[in-house]
């Protein structure tokens, strides 16, 4: 069966995107499927999640069950060959349970973990039980890890005061790459990203702080990470693929 599925998509390799749902249209689900087919992959998706949201609020979020997640999951395993897999809202400790225990019996590519747990807007996106799993089930399994200066904060469970320490202290801790986006930074022109490879190795990548208007602002980092993830799944190592990345965000 997969021999038929790499052949129907002549070549192009394949990304999946689990997370939710934004009805917006800017972030989530939408956003990746979206970046894939800019970047020329082939993309498939598990909605964790539904929500009701624009730029400025989310006023609803309709988890999926555990079992439709499950499904969704071997749909996609039981017949494509994934290259490289992004996770996104996971909401929950019992979801982040099921995505872990089926990306750790299927999956052998690329997996970019963008743990998302509050949105732009203010509204939490990971419930606060859930970081513990997180932390010890799938972020075991990841290849690398995109956070923000406020998510980095969660992970080391203190303020982020140096970027590229902090980086360095997340790589250590769950022995993959890390991807701490710049974005949230105190307002300047000039915005810095900190690649930490796995084997300690930092890059720095600078670029200029977009004015962007409030629609095309929302969910920057969700297409940070799925250009990163489009990127590995072509074959490209970690500082080669947020290399990458950055030139292209300019242009999405």
């Amino acid at each position: 069966m997969k021999m038929d599925s790499k052949m129907a998509l002549q070549g192009r390799p394949v990304c999946l995107t689990i997370g939710g749902s934004d009805s917006c249209g800017g972030a989530g689900i939408q956003a990746d499927l979206r970046t894939f087919a800019a970047m020329g992959v082939y993309g498939c998706s598990v909605i964790t999640a539904l929500t009701a949201q624009n730029p400025r609020a989310i006023t609803r979020i309709e988890p999926v069950s555990l079992a439709q997640l499950d499904a969704e999951l071997h749909a996609i395993f039981d017949y494509f060959d994934v290259a490289a897999v992004k996770t996104g809202m996971l909401l929950d400790a019992e979801h982040i349970a099921v995505v872990s225990a089926v990306l750790q019996q299927h999956h052998r590519g690329a997996l970019i973990v963008d743990p998302v747990m509050v949105a732009s807007s203010g509204a939490r996106l990971l419930d606060a039980g859930a970081v513990d799993t997180l932390v010890h089930a799938l972020l075991p399994l990841a290849t690398m890890v995109t956070p923000n200066l406020d998510e980095a904060a969660v992970l080391l469970g203190e303020t982020v005061t140096d970027q590229e320490e902090a980086a360095r202290r997340l790589a250590g801790r769950f022995g993959c790459a890390v991807l701490l986006k710049g974005g949230h930074a105190e307002e300047s022109d000039m915005l810095l990203d900190v690649l930490c490879d796995a084997d300690g190795q930092l890059h720095r990548y600078r670029h200029a702080r977009q004015p962007w208007g409030e629609v095309q602002a929302h969910g920057t980092g969700c297409r940070l990470a799925s250009l990163v993830t489009a990127a590995m799944a072509a074959g490209l190592a970690p500082e080669q693929a947020v290399a990458a990345a950055a030139e292209r965000f300019q242009g999405l």
